[in-house]
């Protein structure tokens, strides 16, 4: 996953990425490896224009259309290079889970242009008629407001590779190493409880992954209405703690994490005894 400010150059580095894969898929005599295939997804594969994140409805429905074609182009013998802007933690760590249910390794590749470069980018790719044309003004500054660098230290945003602007090219071997592997055996990741894909017929789990994580929303917002005005906190649920950011969450921010929790999970049957710690540790990745 290329994660970056907008016009910080991910597509740039996703195509180095392409040509470097393919080089190396066609020169390895290895059948697993020389069975690979590389497929790159943006927002020009999926006919998006950039006016979708003028709005949260259309970006919504931005980030859905990548979703599922990253989805289904996922597999054993596939490189999938996921090229939106990928700048929600939460999103992450969606593409994270789906890619570890199909037993597939991941990483993400911060692009690490600086914010002044990106503007000097985009302000030229605006005024270039004959480009594809950069972020509206309002959009841009919008974006890299909401924009959530990654943490190499959180397991979704792991391993993390970094590109400074001024390098000709990525790290491209250490990515193929962490994707792929060293040799002819390719990488095979083994899938815990959480992301292993299991019809959700049970009733009473469904009726348990909305019971507990409204339970653990409650705690939130009675700890908030009862410490109005203090900064943070942090909320024991068993063994787990919920860290507060400084801000008060708000409901529907509460409200759409907890959504978005049930949406992801409700055909990823977690056992019921770690519906509870999931959700906390959803959340706290939600607050960083």
């Amino acid at each position: 996953m290329p994660v970056g400010y907008p016009s910080s150059g991910k597509t740039y580095r996703s195509d180095q990425l392409v040509d470097f894969f393919n080089t190396k898929i066609k020169a390895s005599t290895e059948s697993p490896v020389s069975c690979l295939s590389v497929i790159h997804i943006n927002d020009q594969t999926l006919g998006l224009s950039r006016d979708v994140y003028r709005d949260a409805r259309s970006e919504k429905d931005a980030r859905a259309a990548e979703y599922s074609a990253v989805k289904r182009a996922l597999g054993r013998d596939t490189v999938v290079i996921a090229d939106g802007l990928n700048y929600i933690k939460g999103f992450r760590y969606q593409l994270y889970c789906e890619a570890k249910a199909v037993q597939t390794t991941s990483c993400v590749v911060h692009i690490g242009t600086p914010l002044d470069k990106c503007k000097e980018i985009n302000t030229r790719s605006l005024e270039d008629k004959s480009q594809d044309g950069g972020y509206p003004t309002d959009i841009f500054d919008n974006l890299v407001f909401r924009f959530e660098e990654p943490n190499g230290m959180t397991r979704w945003d792991s391993p993390l590779f970094t590109v400074p602007f001024d390098d000709a090219t990525p790290p491209c071997d250490e990515i193929w190493n962490a994707l792929v592997g060293m040799g002819g055996e390719i990488k095979k990741v083994k899938p815990n409880q959480a992301t292993i894909m299991k019809p959700a017929a049970e009733a009473d789990y469904l009726y348990e992954l909305d019971r507990t994580t409204q339970k653990i929303l409650n705690e939130i917002i009675g700890w908030q209405t009862e410490r109005l005005g203090e900064p943070g906190g942090s909320i024991t649920i068993g063994n787990q703690a919920i860290e507060l950011p400084t801000t008060a969450v708000s409901l529907p921010q509460l409200h759409r994490v907890r959504r978005q929790f049930i949406s992801l999970n409700r055909q990823h049957t977690l056992p019921k005894s770690r519906i509870s710690d999931s959700f906390i540790e959803y959340l706290n990745s939600n607050f960083d």
